[in-house]
């Protein structure tokens, strides 16, 4: 286990854990794993799913978020009408993948629900989603909309660190009649007071140093309301959480154990779900990685895309190191995956990812993907 270090028998029944033990196990059909971690499957509380094909995008550092805006589409125009030409449900699909393959078993999208067919993870929807005070129009109506009064409203709040991006978040509060639950994304400006008034606060450390070069001051707000933790979208980070993670770790405003429960049970609590443990009768979203650190926790946030041995979500394997798949290949006759190279490692992805990398390379040839594919072999 990542957290304790206690070796463990898993074992998966449908979408469900039946087991959990710590005793030598008998059984001898499932899988054995030596010198690896388990930990649940990770929890992205922020991502733009159809806007991970944009390269970073921004030279300077910028006040606040509609600064960074206006900038983008000033200077940028070519750059974001490549990424355009590709339809937004490719678009969506390659964001699906990106987690799956870093270890990610739920993401929040925000924006409009997606339209992906056969989703391979949990993309979280029973949620009230605005952009920002800034961007969104008709935010104070949208907002007090009495028939989603039940749903939390997820929003951009406090995204700068000039006077605007304070009082924005003020504004918010003072504009929120109907005493929804509110989750913030970003919170750069937030201060301990007004963290009291949302239900959590979502924390995206990459996007914020690379946009703000200033992150929000989490070791103060953690005192007053739950940290999740987000990546955001490729525009403003890299395509890898485990740099997101390890860059948060540096950061030291969460000690190492609220960190890894804000990408796991933290998360899950706010979501709602049986997820985010590895506990009996919980859904069975589980992540295997090589173990390359002597400690457990140190190995967890050591671990990279290229160290992942396997991802179960809702008990099914989406995704498999090549060097365990003949084993139970078998079992899986009756799903399609594609090979794939993440550095020096080689994985096996369920669904035609194959086609998916060459349907976004025939409309941007220039894309640059993580992922390389593996012809089949005829």
């Amino acid at each position: 286990m990542a957290d304790t270090g206690q070796n463990v028998n898993i074992n998966v029944e449908g979408e469900k854990i039946t087991a959990i033990t710590s005793s030598a196990s008998e059984n001898t059909s499932g899988l054995t794993f030596e010198n690896a971690i388990v930990f649940p499957g990770l929890i992205n509380s922020h991502d733009h799913l159809d806007f991970n094909l944009f390269p970073q995008l921004g030279t300077d550092t910028y006040k606040n978020y509609s600064e960074w805006g206006k900038h983008l589409h000033s200077n940028y125009k070519a750059e974001i009408d490549a990424v355009l030409k590709i339809p937004q449900p490719l678009r969506e699909k390659w964001g699906m993948y990106k987690n799956l393959i870093a270890g990610v078993t739920t993401v929040l999208n925000h924006g409009k629900n997606v339209g992906i067919k056969n989703k391979l993870i949990n993309i979280y929807e029973r949620k009230h989603d605005l952009h920002s005070v800034g961007f969104d129009r008709y935010w104070r109506l949208r907002l007090n909309n009495p028939f989603k009064r039940k749903l939390p409203v997820v929003i951009h709040a406090g995204e700068g660190t000039d006077r605007a991006a304070k009082k924005e978040i003020d504004t918010l509060l003072k504009w929120n009649l109907l005493k929804r639950d509110l989750i913030a994304i970003h919170g750069v400006a937030m201060r301990s007071e007004q963290a009291r008034q949302f239900k959590a606060l979502v924390w995206c450390p990459e996007s914020n140093y690379y946009l703000l070069n200033k992150t929000a001051p989490i070791n103060e707000l953690k005192l007053d309301t739950k940290i999740l933790f987000g990546t955001d979208s490729t525009l403003t980070g890299r395509w890898n959480i485990w740099d997101h993670i390890r860059l948060a770790q540096k950061n030291l405003m969460l000690h190492d154990i609220e960190l890894y429960h804000s990408l796991n049970s933290t998360a899950a609590g706010i979501w709602g779900g049986h997820t985010g443990t590895l506990f009996l009768g919980y859904t069975a979203d589980i992540v295997i990685a090589k173990k390359k650190e002597t400690e457990h926790m140190d190995a967890f946030f050591a671990t990279n895309p290229a160290d992942i041995l396997l991802v179960m979500s809702k008990g099914r394997i989406r995704l498999i190191d090549a060097e365990l798949y003949p084993s139970i290949a078998t079992s899986l006759k009756q799903r399609k995956y594609s090979l794939i190279k993440i550095g020096d490692s080689y994985k096996y992805v369920q669904g035609d990812l194959t086609g998916v990398i060459k349907a976004i390379k025939k409309y941007y040839p220039e894309a640059q993907l993580p992922v390389e594919i593996v012809p089949a072999k005829s």
